[in-house]
C-alpha cells in the first residue's frame, strides 16, 4: 500500500543560472518528487541526491568538530564540511539577497515564504516543500504578517563554480553578525 496521498505532496524548487549569470530556477527537472513505494508503512521522495564527500565518525571526531564550531560558530558554509542549521522568519520578516558557494538543501517546516533570486524570480513555498540552492544570489520573506516561519538547511561545500566564464563568489549581502564562510 503506498503512502503518497496520505500527507501533502511536498514540491522541490531547484536553482541555476542563466546564460547571464542571474539566479533562476531550473525547469529540467519536475519539481515534483518522485515517489517509491518501499514497503507497507512508508514511501521515499528522492529529493536530490549527489556523490562524494566522506564525513569521519570514527572515534567521535565529528562530534569534536562540531564542538569546536559551537564555541567559535563558523560562516553560512564549510569548506570541507556540512552544516545543518534552522532559520525562523518572524511575521513579515526577510532577509537579505545573498549568496553562498555551497550546495543547500532548504525545507519549510513551518508557515508559508517566498524564495527571491536576483533575477525577479519568486517562487511561494509552504510547509514540506524543498529548495535546492546551488550557489544561487537569493533571499526569503515570511508571507505572513501574524505567523512565524521555520526552514531547516543542509549546507554542503561544492566546487569552484563559474557561470558565463566568471568564477562565482560568496555574497553576504551586508548580513550583520556573520563571518564569511571558510
Amino acid at each position: 500500500m503506498a503512502l503518497q496521498g496520505k500527507l501533502s505532496f511536498p514540491q522541490r524548487y531547484i536553482t541555476t543560472h542563466d546564460s547571464t549569470g542571474k539566479s533562476v530556477l531550473d525547469t529540467s527537472i519536475p519539481s515534483a518528487a518522485p515517489y517509491h513505494v518501499v514497503d507497507d508503512v512508508m514511501d521515499f521522495a528522492q529529493c536530490y541526491v549527489t556523490q562524494g564527500f566522506p564525513t569521519k565518525l570514527s572515534g567521535d571526531a565529528d562530534l569534536k568538530t562540531y564542538q569546536e564550531f559551537l564555541a567559535n560558530p563558523p560562516g553560512l558554509s564549510v569548506s570541507n564540511g556540512t552544516v545543518l542549521r534552522y532559520v525562523d522568519l518572524a511575521p513579515g520578516g526577510s532577509c537579505v539577497m545573498h549568496r553562498t558557494v555551497s550546495l543547500d538543501f532548504g525545507i519549510v517546516v513551518e508557515g508559508e515564504v517566498e524564495l527571491s533570486l536576483d533575477s525577479g524570480e519568486t517562487k511561494v513555498m509552504r510547509r514540506g516543500d524543498v529548495c535546492i540552492q546551488r550557489a544561487t544570489m537569493h533571499a526569503w520573506s515570511n508571507t505572513s504578517d501574524t505567523d512565524w516561519a521555520r526552514l531547516v538547511f543542509v549546507l554542503q561545500p561544492c566546487g569552484k563554480l563559474e557561470v558565463d566564464g566568471g568564477e562565482v563568489k560568496e555574497n553576504l549581502g551586508g548580513m550583520e553578525g556573520v563571518r564569511p564562510s571558510s
